[in-house]
């Protein structure tokens, strides 16, 4: 399979590039996204043959083409297994009905931090690390997160010596538990960053760094966040494992993401690219809701980033939503280039009227403000029995008031363990979730982390200081 860039002849017409490269490069050269030139394709018949597959075997199934020749039948299958033999079940993803309404919850919160991230980046994380191995090289990370993407991703490769991570995160913008599972880290090759700013900020120092070709080159930068393909590719395979259990091929199902980056719903759009029968999305957006904005108006426009309940969804650029866009774009990367930069320089992006239609055909879009993300949290527990947090609760809200035919099964994907929001889940509902026991001594741990304002080149200065120091030679003990 060949990848190539959502602005694709925006700087000439380079060669696309194979998974591998891909991988390791995370964001392409010209300050695209990489997604593949032609999607893999299953039909029907090969859908249901993978009914009753436990979660491991599906995914290899799914993933397989995307990898091609990276790796040998026996290496990948070998670390997928390995990535999910980390989670409490052995669901990875279970899927549970809400009484007889139709509606389903997909729990993707029980890998080790308690969070969606978790599913791709543990095996993400072992990909980097075979590969890094085999070549004898070392990469270096520079990731933004919104709370959940550092946690999973320092998870993923603590302790690697193929690997340093550099995270970045808005100071007093995650939650107290998203920012320990952090910065309570004290691998030597992690290192957690708290700027003064908002998520977009951190990304946009992400991008910064990546987009210094020459820094980019010194340190073999490459990212986790989901601008990295291999992240959506492994998210996509949840989207056929719940569909299958609710009778696909057969019927359609329908799927309600909350979402902030846009990067796992797309992973929903890229299963129903290959074939899988989903009749149609719901996105779920808190206060920042740029996306929903954009489903009612075909305009993007960015606004101040408030806070929230829901802090993984304060965001007002969704950079995933590049790799929508340009099928929007009739997948012409030059003329979405020259809209992104403008989107950049203005704050506006306008599709035209047939393409918004498009689009409309499959996705619907929701806000949900804090009173109603508590009155949902409160509602689901006293409707269903079930305890969800936040960002679930926003989705739980959005999904029934766009669910569109009552026939077709709605799974909603519940994002985060309701302890990672304790604060939240106690003001809606009196009861305060408590951490799973391996994680009960999280608030007595020791932290690490540096602080840094908003400023690309003390970004740089930092990770040349840091990866310089990792490098030098270990000096001879004295004795004495």
């Amino acid at each position: 399979m060949q990848y190539i860039s959502t602005r694709h002849g925006s700087q000439g017409q380079p060669s696309p590039l194979g998974f591998e490269d891909i991988m390791l490069a995370g964001l392409a050269r010209d300050g695209g996204l990489y997604l593949p030139a032609e999607w893999p394709q299953f039909s029907k018949t090969e859908i249901a043959s993978m009914k009753g597959l436990g979660y491991t075997e599906l995914a290899f199934r799914i993933m397989r083409p995307f990898v091609g020749d990276t790796f040998d039948e026996a290496t990948f299958r070998r670390l997928i297994a390995e990535a999910y033999a980390s989670f409490e079940t052995p669901e990875v993803a279970p899927v549970k009905p809400l009484g007889a309404s139709g509606l389903h919850l997909m729990e993707l919160f029980h890998g080790p931090t308690l969070a969606f991230k978790d599913v791709a980046l543990q095996l993400l994380g072992r990909m980097l690390d075979q590969t890094l191995t085999v070549r004898g090289q070392h990469a270096t990370i520079v990731g933004a997160t919104s709370g959940d993407t550092g946690s999973a991703a320092i998870e993923a490769v603590r302790d690697r010596k193929t690997i340093d991570i550099f995270m970045l995160f808005p100071k007093g913008r995650v939650s107290e538990v998203q920012r320990r599972q952090m910065t309570t880290v004290l691998a030597p090759n992690v290192h957690n960053i708290a700027v003064q700013g908002t998520f977009d900020d951190c990304q946009d120092l992400a991008k910064a760094c990546f987009n210094d070709l020459a820094f980019r080159d010194r340190h073999a930068l490459t990212a986790v966040n989901s601008i990295n393909f291999a992240r959506v590719m492994a998210q996509i395979v949840y989207y056929f494992w719940a569909a299958l259990k609710l009778g696909a091929p057969e019927r359609p199902v329908a799927f309600t993401v909350p979402s902030g980056n846009f990067g796992n719903v797309y992973a929903g759009y890229a299963a129903k690219r290959m074939g899988l029968p989903i009749s149609h999305f719901v996105i779920g957006t808190n206060s920042n809701d740029i996306l929903a904005r954009f489903f009612e108006s075909g305009t993007m426009t960015t606004t101040e980033v408030v806070p929230t309940y829901s802090p993984s969804m304060d965001i007002q650029i969704s950079s995933n939503f590049e790799r929508l866009l340009f099928d929007l774009y009739d997948r012409n990367g030059a003329t979405l280039a020259d809209a992104m930069t403008a989107f950049r320089s203005t704050g506006t992006l306008k599709v035209g009227a047939n393409a918004l239609a498009g689009v409309r055909e499959l996705f619907d879009a929701g806000r949900v403000d804090e009173p109603g993300t508590l009155a949902a949290i409160a509602d689901c527990r006293k409707r269903f029995g079930e305890t969800i947090e936040p960002h679930t609760a926003v989705g739980y809200a959005v999904a029934q008031q766009h669910r569109r035919d009552p026939s077709v099964p709605m799974v909603m994907l519940a994002t985060a363990h309701p302890a990672k929001f304790p604060d939240a889940v106690e003001k809606a509902v009196g009861v305060r979730p408590k951490l799973p026991a391996r994680l009960g001594d999280l608030m007595d741990r020791a932290e690490r982390v540096d602080g840094l304002r908003n400023d690309i080149e003390a970004l740089k200065e930092m990770i040349d200081d840091r990866r310089a120091m990792a490098a030098a030679p270990a000096r001879p003990k004295v004795r004495t």
